[in-house]
């Protein structure tokens, strides 16, 4: 094996590169986006969902009250069949 062979295959492979192409592409479209008129409608709920209050304070205050009164009642058997219903996923 010569190694000073080595230098003229470089050459051979490098003079044999063919140029770069350069494509002239002209378009005469532009990007559209449509929204249907189902994701509008998820739009507006999403922004009426996202401007509403997190805590409703006329709730609070009825039944703040009320433990307050004495008047506040829990009916057990209701409040035992919804927590195993979140339990099980049911609600």
């Amino acid at each position: 094996m010569r190694i000073e062979a080595y230098g003229q295959i470089q050459q051979l492979y490098n003079a044999k590169k063919p140029a770069a192409v350069k494509k002239d592409v002209k378009t005469s479209f532009a990007d559209q986006v449509q929204i249907s008129s189902l994701g509008k409608d998820i739009q507006t709920a999403k922004s009426a969902v996202a401007s509403a209050a997190d805590v409703r304070e006329d709730k609070i205050a009825d039944i703040k009250n009320r433990i307050n009164n004495g008047t506040y009642d829990v009916d057990m058997d209701d409040f035992a069949s919804k927590l195993i219903g979140a339990y099980k996923g049911i609600f």
